[in-house]
């Protein structure tokens, strides 16, 4: 019998695979527990859909990642701090710090997606990395000046 899988099944398949499975297994096991449907044309058609729109939208999202990581790339964040001699700052420049000083210029990014190993303690150019999608990765460049 063949059948769609709703979830992953061991040995069997991964969630959206049209498999073939033994009658009794697909009639009394799989289907009573909500890991498969009969596979008729109207939801091998149903699967093929959200298949096409699933990518659609996953291409649209890695373009905006793609386009936001440009208009990043080319971007200066400027931090302005209080610091003491040697450019030693008191306190620190955090993620909080860095994704208040993008929304200043009009970015919206969230301060978890920003990988900053330790706060930044001094001043100067610093990259901080921040992942936009996936495998997307921009490099932010934090200016970070003395008050």
């Amino acid at each position: 019998m063949k059948v769609v899988l709703t979830e992953d099944v061991k040995k069997l398949g991964s969630k959206g695979d049209v498999v073939d499975a033994a009658d009794g297994y697909a009639r009394n096991y799989l289907m009573p527990r909500g890991l498969a449907v009969e596979a008729t044309q109207q939801k091998i058609k149903e699967l093929k859909e959200k298949e096409a729109k699933k990518n659609r939208l996953e291409s649209e999202k890695r373009d905006d990642a793609n386009k936001l990581k440009s208009k990043l790339e080319s971007e200066k964040f400027v931090i302005k701090v209080k610091a003491g001699d040697n450019g030693r700052l008191f306190g620190s420049v955090n993620t909080k710090d860095i994704a208040e000083a993008a929304a200043a210029k009009g970015y919206d990014i969230d301060k978890r997606k920003l990988e900053l190993d330790d706060s930044i303690k001094s001043l100067g150019m610093h990259t901080v990395p921040v992942k936009l999608y996936d495998d997307i990765t921009a490099d932010l460049k934090v200016n970070v000046k003395e008050k």
